[in-house]
């Protein structure tokens, strides 16, 4: 491991370090009250004493969460690709996508839990609903930006449409989409954990509301703080992912 790779790997954990150490002395300096901004420390202290409630909660968090994604991946690649796949098509349905993607979730989960009550469902629904806009914009974008000297060619050759989008147009897309799943599992978290605070009775979503209605304002942001630690963990599981199936697609360096 060169110098640069390894200042690579230790960077975010100091830059985390330093940030921590700054926003304790800041508190310590100026007096700031607990109730406005507790130190890290005191937070920290807070996830040891509330772990078992905090660990139960995260983990039904990231399970509606995972199911949430995993329902914009197979809807998003799915409709990515029909709407790459025919300009018409394309012309037709973006404009009703960009609308609908332009409605506040947060209108949309009383709706959801009318429909199918508390509890886990509107919370999966609502993270499907704010993270699959953005897989279906990539997929479709991976397919739309070939080159139409390139289709040229290839219908010249003989081939079909079908044949253009398999052979080529789904190659090309690949990085679009697996880099798309970086941004569309943070949203799902925002999805998620949006629907537990406005209708559930679990969650982390639910937990830091409870702890904002006793003022504990330190277990607010170990909430925050789980929650951020999730984000990041399975952030970093989409990058892996993608740089093992596109890895060609990116210069050294740059594939996270």
């Amino acid at each position: 491991m060169n110098r640069q790779s390894l200042f690579l790997r230790i960077s975010p954990i100091a830059s985390l370090i330093i940030v921590l150490a700054l926003w304790e002395l800041i508190v310590i300096v100026f007096n700031i009250p607990g109730y406005l901004l507790p130190k890290p420390s005191t937070i920290f202290a807070a996830i040891v004493e509330y772990w078992p409630a905090i660990m139960r909660e995260s983990t039904y968090t990231l399970v509606t969460t995972m199911i949430g994604f995993g329902l914009a991946v197979v809807f998003g690649l799915a409709l990515g690709l029909l709407v790459g796949y025919s300009a018409t098509i394309y012309a037709g349905l973006y404009p009703l996508m960009v609308a609908f993607n332009a409605i506040p979730k947060v209108a949309v989960v009383p709706i959801l839990v009318l429909w199918f009550g508390i509890g886990a469902v509107p919370a999966a629904l609502t993270a499907f609903l704010i993270s699959f806009f953005p897989i279906v914009v990539n997929v479709a974008t991976g397919l739309a930006t070939i080159e139409s000297e390139l289709e040229d060619v290839l219908k010249a050759l003989g081939a079909s449409k079908l044949d253009i989008m398999r052979k080529v147009g789904i190659p090309r897309a690949l990085p679009y989409f697996f880099g798309s799943l970086k941004i569309a599992i943070t949203l799902a978290f925002v999805g998620s954990v949006l629907s537990e605070s406005v209708a559930s009775n679990h969650g982390i979503g639910k937990f830091m509301m409870m702890a904002q209605a006793q003022f504990q304002v330190p277990l607010i942001f170990a909430g925050l703080f789980v929650l951020g630690f999730m984000g990041i963990a399975m952030y970093l599981v989409m990058a892996w992912i993608e740089k093992r199936m596109t890895g060609w697609a990116h210069r050294s360096g740059f594939s996270n």
